[in-house]
């Protein structure tokens, strides 16, 4: 394989990208998050609507990496080991064999995640941390690169169960959808209509040792010192905030530098700028703020609160040593 640098890694990076946008039509800043999130070794939650895309994007997203890809339909009678794998008796051999259940993939979409009991919402909680599934004692590695892109419903829908905070800290990124703009929803209108724009038309850009080889330069990015104590000051701010019960966490600010990391090397630059950290700020941290329960009528929400921080903390005139 031909040594990445900068300026190829960013193009390699927009190409993911607009290969997605063959098929899915509009969303090109959050396909290009969420992939920022993959080279951050982290995981995604799309939250938003129902039909507005969210498994188009990822499958999407997972063909144009070429990785392997394992979907789970998460149902109130989904149990932990349909996800995670079980053992079953091999009567030929007489011992038991582990049978790897979906989570055992490079890329896991794990669809519509809150309509499952908070049991087997768990079950994810280990491969997302450490990368490795403990069954019957026994702990097994997963693949590598492994992530994993959830879909939610808004919790006001009937069925659906609240993700707790602590599995909500464990995705780097919370990303909303929206509607098309009329322009963009025709557009997808016709294609899908006229069978002329799919996902099975999109094409493997990378490798899975490429994606690899771009999560190891996006590890290289330089953050200077400044950006490090913005990024601290922005969590500080969170945590101050009067509207906020709890504040961002400190994996908040290892998922913000990582994605600014990532966000500097999809635009060719070896260092980070504070552009760069207020670029992914409100995705990284809104989710992980829980604002006041008295405020809750109000429909502040954390991302609310994460853009007040952005306006209200002072950004740094960074330079690379």
């Amino acid at each position: 394989m031909t040594a990445l640098d900068d300026h190829s890694a960013a193009r390699l990076i927009a190409e993911v990208v607009d290969e997605v946008g063959k098929a899915v039509t509009g969303q090109h800043d959050a396909a290009q998050l969420v992939l920022l999130t993959v080279l951050s070794h982290g995981h995604v939650l799309i939250e938003d609507l129902p039909g507005l895309g969210k498994t188009m994007l990822s499958r999407s997203l997972a063909r144009a990496l070429g990785v392997t890809f394992a979907r789970v339909q998460f149902t109130p009678d989904l149990l932990p080991q349909d996800l995670t794998g079980t053992s079953v008796f091999d009567q030929r051999s007489g011992e038991f064999q582990f049978r790897p259940g979906p989570v055992f993939t490079q890329f896991l979409l794990a669809d519509e995640i809150n309509r499952t009991p908070p049991k087997t919402q768990a079950a994810l909680l280990e491969a997302m941390a450490e990368q490795q599934v403990t069954s019957d004692g026994q702990t097994r590695r997963l693949p590598d690169p492994f992530v994993v892109v959830a879909t939610s419903n808004p919790i006001e829908f009937e069925g659906t169960y609240t993700l707790p905070e602590a599995q909500l800290d464990r995705f780097t990124v919370r990303v909303r959808l929206g509607y098309l703009d009329p322009d963009a929803e025709a557009t997808m209108l016709h294609g899908r209509l006229t069978d002329t724009v799919h996902e099975s038309s999109i094409r493997p850009v990378v490798t899975a040792e490429q994606l690899i080889e771009l999560r190891r330069m996006r590890a290289g990015v330089e953050i200077h010192r400044s950006v490090l104590e913005y990024i601290v000051a922005l969590l500080d701010a969170t945590r101050r905030h009067p509207k906020v019960a709890v504040g961002a966490s400190p994996r908040g600010g290892l998922a913000l530098g990582a994605l600014a990391q990532a966000a500097a090397l999809s635009a060719g630059r070896a260092f980070v700028l504070p552009d760069d950290v207020k670029r992914v700020a409100v995705a990284a941290l809104g989710h992980r703020i829980v604002v006041r329960p008295e405020l809750w009528a109000s429909r502040m929400t954390g991302d609310s609160v994460a853009t007040d921080v952005l306006e209200s903390v002072p950004a740094p005139v960074a330079q690379p040593s």
